[in-house]
């Protein structure tokens, strides 16, 4: 690395440690958006059957694509009222630390899609699996930010890997899809509504 490069690497972590406390207040509404969009997800599944494996996965990954768009949005709209630029060198930074990881869940995905044979019957892992990686990518953006959004990605992490474990003993293989649809909208929506609301109400302290 030349020292051109050094110093904008410098000047890149610099911005994103002076705006950690504005990052933080952002995330209190898209949390709160997200989590909202998560618990009505998985609530329809329960009044119009969305069963099988492409039905599931098909139904999470579009409310995926959607939850992205909305904070994506909310960030946007936060970034022009403080008339800074959205698409900024620490808004790209945090882009590339969490692609990887969310990039993993969606091509998990696609057997699912497929409707393999094997996938049909473990539809189940997909819950445990996404928890997992979208806490990889919690952790991997909390490098940019205060640590309180590494710790939120550890909470993924550490529930999907226990639902990983408890869905594969004995007493619980394979489970009906309409308790993978309640695993996500626990986790996802409720995980997301707990920490806005966390986030929201310590603001002050920030």
């Amino acid at each position: 690395m030349d020292p051109r490069e050094a110093l904008d690497e410098l000047g890149t972590i610099r911005l994103l440690m002076e705006r950690s406390a504005l990052y933080r207040r952002a995330l209190s509404p898209i949390c709160l958006a997200i989590g909202v969009l998560g618990t009505v997800a998985a609530a329809i599944p329960q009044l119009a059957v969305i069963n099988g494996s492409k039905g599931f996965a098909g139904w999470w990954l579009g409310t995926a694509a959607l939850a992205l768009a909305l904070a994506f949005t909310i960030a946007r709209r936060q970034a022009m009222g403080a008339a800074e630029a959205f698409w900024s060198p620490p808004t790209r930074r945090v882009t590339a630390a969490v692609l990887p990881p969310l990039a993993a869940g969606a091509l998990l995905a696609v057997p699912f899609l497929l409707g393999e044979d094997w996938a049909r019957r473990v539809t189940w892992l997909l819950p445990a699996l996404w928890m997992v990686l979208y806490g990889c990518a919690l952790h991997a953006a909390g490098f940019f930010m205060r640590r309180g959004i590494r710790l939120f990605g550890w909470t993924y992490i550490l529930g999907g890997s226990g639902l990983l474990l408890w869905w594969t003993c004995p007493l619980n293989q394979f489970p009906p899809v309409a308790h993978s649809h309640l695993a996500m909208g626990l986790g996802f929506g409720g995980g997301h509504l707990a920490y806005g609301l966390y986030l929201h109400f310590t603001e002050k302290d920030a």
